[in-house]
């Protein structure tokens, strides 16, 4: 109990500090661009708690969760071929550099001519932007694996499926999901900036048409929502891996205590 209350005391110190120092800054501001916090709490539930809710919050989440799915799946498909052959990763290596140093949202407009600016699009810009932190630790993850687990494996003649579902997914798990994590913040950019381009509902439409009217507040509380949303994603993520690699936290435990 004391170890919780200690940890949520640290999880929440730092946010109320700053909210402190937010408040008491804005004060004495009398321009509109300012926002101040316990009006913008009002304008958050006035805005997105309500038709707002149905008609873009939940597609737009719709949206970023079947592209960044599309992104692990994929990934994890594609790093596990690749990093078991090193024919295949030095054939592929060129290309994956390539198209990992070309920034996603500059490939929004092509995505748009080639496949149409409807939910589609959305979902394969934010699918292929997020796909790359999961291929390549995906790959890294599976050329770590360790070397007498690996021989192990021969020696009781665990090959082709059994071995990568048995040994080497396993072995690779903690570096695939340090991936998936780095690709869930990407797929939140992307789902708001192809939203912002190419859309007539999300956050990232509705965000840009409150500024373009200067409601500003109101854009604020929705720059607020994102914010949330990924904190949220974040914990739930972190519940996910927590159980995922409860065995692999357990040896780390083990191995500090000795």
């Amino acid at each position: 109990m004391r170890r919780s209350l200690i940890g949520l005391a640290y999880a929440l110190g730092l946010p109320l500090i700053l909210i402190a120092i937010w408040w008491i800054a804005s004060l004495g501001a009398t321009s509109i661009f300012v926002p101040k916090p316990v009006p913008l709490v009002s304008q958050f539930f006035e805005v997105w708690i309500g038709d707002r809710l149905l008609t873009d919050v939940l597609p737009s989440l719709g949206r970023f969760l079947a592209g960044t799915a599309i992104a692990i799946v994929l990934g994890v498909l594609i790093g596990l071929g690749v990093g078991l052959s090193r024919a295949l990763r030095a054939f592929t290596e060129p290309v994956f550099e390539f198209f990992r140093a070309i920034p996603p949202p500059v490939l929004i407009p092509v995505f748009a001519l080639v496949i149409g600016i409807g939910d589609d699009m959305r979902i394969a810009v934010i699918a292929f932007g997020a796909i790359w932190p999961v291929i390549l630790n995906t790959i890294e993850g599976v050329r770590a694996a360790d070397d007498v687990q690996t021989e192990t494996s021969r020696s009781y003649g665990i090959h082709g499926l059994g071995r990568v579902r048995y040994q080497v997914l396993p072995s690779a798990a903690p570096q695939i999901l340090a991936g998936v994590r780095q690709s869930l913040p990407i797929g939140i950019i992307l789902m708001v900036i192809s939203e912002m381009l190419y859309a007539s509902s999300g956050l990232g439409f509705s965000i840009i048409q409150l500024q373009r009217s200067f409601a500003v507040p109101q854009m604020w509380s929705g720059i607020l929502l994102l914010g949330l949303l990924g904190y949220a994603v974040s914990l739930l993520f972190k519940l996910v891996e927590r159980r995922v690699l409860r065995w692999y936290h357990g040896l780390k435990e083990l191995q500090n205590a000795s």
